[in-house]
C-alpha cells in the first residue's frame, strides 16, 4: 500500500511541474518582429529533444528505483 500512495504521489508532483514548465516560457518574442542580440531562438533536431528527454525520464525513473522500490522487503 505504501508503494501505491508514494507512486501516486510522485506522478502527481511530475505533471504538477510539467503543467507548470510547458505554460510558463522564458521569453516569446512575435516571429514578425526582427530578432534582438539578446535572445535568437535556436531550434533543435528532434532526434536530440526526444534524446534529453529520454535521458531525463531515465534518471527519474533510476532515482525511483534506488529510493523507492530497492530496499530490502525486511525493512519495510
Amino acid at each position: 500500500m505504501r508503494h501505491r500512495s508514494t507512486l501516486f504521489s510522485s506522478f502527481i508532483g511530475l505533471l504538477l511541474v510539467l503543467g507548470l514548465a510547458t505554460g510558463t516560457p522564458a521569453q516569446m518574442s512575435p516571429h514578425n518582429s526582427p530578432p534582438t542580440a539578446d535572445f535568437q531562438h535556436i531550434e533543435q533536431p528532434l532526434w536530440l529533444k526526444a534524446l534529453v528527454t529520454g535521458g531525463g525520464l531515465g534518471l527519474i525513473g533510476l532515482e525511483l528505483w534506488w529510493f523507492v522500490f530497492s530496499q530490502p522487503k525486511g525493512n519495510r
